[in-house]
């Protein structure tokens, strides 16, 4: 079925991405991955680009309050090509967020022109150890210091992506301790940067996919934070990370639909072209009615997430809304992608087939952002269940 959400504007964007990614990426992305982090400079010839501003005013040189569409046409351009950009959306469709709808005016002029240009990249560090996706659960502390001035910031974070390849670190933190009725209460969002002093960097983690960006390990000892750096209301940490988690869960879902979109291509490439018994992979009934299954399910999904992304450039898109497309669309990505490498046979195991780089890829996509259970526990929940 053809999709409709884009238009000329988008397609010739499209085109300037798979430029983009042909020249500056993929040649370097198999380097990329063996050093688990992508070069700095790549960000910046990306701000060049004017992508790394997206909905950031203007004036701080930014792109303006742009559709979301555009975003979704990097996502794709790079699964087509089965490359990432390291912690491109962790720092523009994650952390940024934050900071648009957050920060005062003395903070945007601080932290927009950089973040814009590509010299300021940005992560955030939510996940703790024994504490995975509840966040109500956080221990890291910032104490509010006698004179007023200043928070001291101690605790850990784990899984945290994009680290050591940001200046700035969006730090979820408790200001006062829980109360008994609420394990919500006194959470806060600070800007810490990541050369301060204090600021540790742990192990390096080793993943299983997703290697071209850094995960880390971090600690805080004793970390001076300005309470200038502080986002939004003190105690109030909690709602904005709820605001923000439906981009969160879409973008998963965008990035699920167009793997899964780029695994039937490259299978499609793949069995035309492996001969088995005298002839192509692709002649045998079974490869035809696999493939068929799949796209058949990669239709449904991306008509799924076509309307999400409609819903969230109208501003309407509902927590309940974002947890679907990433419970539906990281499962059937998980299936789809599992198909298609069995159709490689053998070679699907290897890493120089891009099919091997998908599958490793996806499977965190029903982890991170939320697992798949969190979201069918958000999901019953709206069904009054």
């Amino acid at each position: 079925m053809k999709r409709s959400i884009f238009d000329e504007d988008h397609d010739a964007f499209r085109a300037t991405i798979r430029e983009f990614v042909e020249k500056e990426v993929t040649p370097h992305f198999e380097e990329w991955e063996r050093n688990n982090v992508v070069d700095r400079e790549i960000f910046r010839k990306l701000g060049a680009l004017g992508v790394m501003g997206f909905g950031i005013p203007e004036e701080y040189g930014g792109s303006g309050d742009i559709s979301y569409k555009y975003a979704v046409v990097i996502s794709e351009e790079c699964a087509r090509a089965a490359v990432s950009l390291g912690h491109y959306g962790v720092s523009t469709g994650i952390v940024l967020p934050y900071l648009l709808h957050l920060a005062d005016e003395r903070q945007k002029a601080r932290w927009f022109p950089g973040t814009a240009s590509g010299d300021i990249m940005l992560c955030v560090a939510m996940t703790e150890p024994g504490t995975g996706s509840d966040l109500a659960g956080i221990r890291t502390t910032a104490k509010l210091s006698e004179d007023g001035t200043h928070y001291v910031l101690n605790g850990s974070k784990t899984f945290i992506t994009g680290a050591r390849n940001s200046e700035w670190c969006l730090v979820a933190a408790r200001t006062s301790a829980p109360t008994e009725e609420n394990r919500r209460h006194g959470l806060s969002l600070l800007m810490v940067p990541t050369d301060s002093e204090g600021f540790g960097f742990g192990r390096k983690l080793e993943k299983i996919g997703l290697r071209s960006s850094d995960t880390s390990e971090l600690s805080f000892t004793d970390v001076r934070v300005p309470v200038e750096n502080l986002l939004g209301e003190e105690g109030r940490g909690f709602s904005y990370l709820g605001r923000n988690l439906a981009r969160e869960r879409l973008q998963i879902g965008v990035v699920a639909a167009a793997n899964a979109a780029a695994a039937i291509e490259f299978t499609k490439e793949y069995t035309r072209q492996r001969q088995v018994f005298g002839k192509p992979v692709a002649s045998f009934q079974n490869t035809k009615f696999v493939l068929a299954e799949c796209a058949t399910e990669v239709e449904a999904l991306q008509a799924m997430v076509d309307r999400a992304i409609e819903l969230e450039d109208a501003r309407e898109l509902t927590p309940v809304d974002a947890a679907k497309v990433k419970l539906f669309g990281t499962e059937v990505a998980g299936r789809v992608i599992d198909k298609c490498l069995q159709l490689h046979g053998g070679y699907g195991y290897m890493l120089e087939y891009p099919i091997a780089r998908l599958y490793a890829d996806t499977r965190v996509n029903r982890i991170y952002g939320g697992t798949s259970e969190v979201m069918k526990t958000i999901i019953a929940k709206d069904l009054a269940l």
